[in-house]
């Protein structure tokens, strides 16, 4: 699905005024509940941060929690997008062998790294629930959210249960 060009800007500014209001995890959440209310497709939104070998998560909005509280760099879609520092747009996640599978209903899944230079300090990860939920137009609007979440994924703590 498109995001039109007229939503990039607001939606930005948007993000803007929660992280100049809120810090860590709480902004993170914040910008996560404002993502997933903002764009339909985007129908669970989490933010993991990088921790060695593991990405935590440290904020989410959905429909209900994922049992995915901690990934491995090593496995999935989210791990994989860590250690090649790129963003993965996957049409349908049934295709992908990979694919650490957290709800029934999603079909595609768009993983963005947060990157400091040249360190990634964790990702958002997008589900929707049809196949070709995302497109490039999705990917480069999340690549511009993760670019304004710098600090405050630096500050954020991991949820109850990733610690």
């Amino acid at each position: 699905m498109t995001i039109p060009a007229r939503q990039v800007e607001p939606s930005l500014l948007q993000v803007d005024a929660i992280l100049s209001r809120l810090a860590g995890s709480e902004a993170l959440s914040e910008v996560c509940r404002f993502l997933r209310s903002e764009l339909r497709h985007y129908r669970w939104v989490g933010i993991y941060r990088s921790d060695g070998p593991l990405l935590r998560l440290v904020a989410w909005a959905g429909d209900q929690a994922t049992e995915h509280l901690v990934i491995p760099v090593g496995q999935g879609i989210c791990g994989r997008a860590v250690r090649e520092s790129a963003t993965i747009l996957v049409d349908d996640v049934r295709t992908r062998p990979e694919y650490l599978a957290c709800f029934v209903e999603t079909r595609a899944e768009l993983v963005v790294p947060i990157r400091d230079g040249p360190e990634v300090l964790g990702e958002i990860d997008v589900d929707g629930n049809e196949v070709g939920a995302f497109d490039a137009s999705d990917a480069r609007f999340t690549e511009r959210v993760a670019a304004k979440l710098v600090a405050a994924t630096r500050q954020a703590s991991p949820v109850p249960g990733a610690e």
